[in-house]
């Protein structure tokens, strides 16, 4: 007979096996795809292209929906849409339109495929790409990046990164992160923060494979819990920690790690404000968070944004497009 102690430690609640979303991107209503592809050939061909038209359709309507405009497109014209609009367009809008023209999976991977070929590594981007993804994300991701390029990820994120900030994110990429269970594990959960606060804070430098495996192995939930309970092991809280035990590209990647299971949306809206103060405008990392986002969590990343002290608020008016996308001016 299983002991009172083994039952109180393991309650049940209702869990959620997948994360909720806030897209400001949703299906249109009344869509109507041969219209719309109409829309776009007539706003292409028009003397110095209308972009405005552009916008307004593509971000407008989800990326299932800009599917079937370039179908009707190319029955219409007898031409690829990206090709075309490519062709039409120039500059930021194009980097945004073109991104909006492919799936989620399909852009991240280009995003990471971009940040680990030719010469140098964007760690920046990888580390954003690869701690921020859902484990579901991730699996896609790998499947679409294989795809799309002829290459495994994994193999590729080795021979880009080294030490244990490339341990850190191989174990992301092998997505054997478990799923929120029915159960809370309260011993679990004390064992874990123990194990982190034993492995770093206590000890004289870090036993960094004891970190890896709890944060990219347990679920969002039980890693919720087992933060909150680590207080009370440590006189710093886990993104302290991390801040104190180690430096550089390892440090980015356990805080951005940190940070996405804590409040995913509240760490999107510290990038982009951050992104707009810095020197000259990282345009890239604002396009990326944007599209990236615009059907998963921009609306509330755009409330946590609000919330931010000295917020900058010319994030959202970077320029026509992004503001259409993140939902108004409002």
């Amino acid at each position: 007979m299983a002991l009172v102690s083994d039952y109180l430690c393991q309650l049940s609640l209702n869990v959620a096996t997948t994360e909720p979303t806030y897209p400001t991107v949703v299906p249109a209503p009344d869509f109507d795809p041969n219209k719309d592809a109409a829309r776009i050939d007539t706003a292409i061909k028009t003397k110095g292209v209308d972009e405005q038209t552009i916008i307004d359709v593509l971000t407008k309507r989800t990326y299932s929906q800009r599917k079937d405009i370039a179908f009707e497109y190319e029955r219409r014209t007898k031409k690829e849409m990206i090709p075309a609009l490519k062709s039409a367009l120039s500059g930021s809008l194009e980097t945004v339109i073109l991104g909006l023209m492919k799936s989620p999976a399909q852009y991240d991977a280009s995003e990471i495929r971009g940040s680990i070929k030719g010469l140098g590594t964007d760690e920046e981007t990888l580390i954003e790409m690869l701690c921020s993804r859902s484990n579901a994300e991730l699996v896609e991701i790998r499947r679409v990046y294989k795809e799309m390029f002829k290459k495994d990820l994994e193999k590729d994120v080795a021979d880009d990164t080294s030490g244990n900030f490339a341990k850190l994110l191989l174990a992301l990429v092998k997505t054997k992160r478990a799923d929120p269970s029915s159960v809370v594990d309260y011993e679990k959960i004390d064992a874990d923060a123990r194990a982190l606060y034993d492995a770093g804070v206590k000890i004289k430098g870090t036993d960094v494979a004891t970190w890896i495996s709890i944060l990219s192995e347990r679920s969002v939930p039980h890693l919720l819990k087992v933060f909150d309970r680590y207080k009370s092991y440590s006189p710093y809280d886990m993104q302290e920690s991390v801040r104190k035990e180690v430096k550089g590209d390892l440090e980015k990647s356990f805080l951005t790690l940190v940070q996405c299971i804590e409040n995913k949306q509240l760490y999107f809206a510290n990038r982009l404000n951050e992104a707009m103060k810095s020197k000259g405008a990282k345009e890239k990392v604002v396009t990326r968070i944007m599209v990236s986002r615009c059907e998963v969590d921009l609306m509330k990343i755009r409330s946590e944004f609000k919330t931010l002290p000295q917020a900058s608020p010319a994030v959202f008016f970077f320029f026509p497009v992004l503001l259409s996308l993140c939902g108004g001016d409002d």
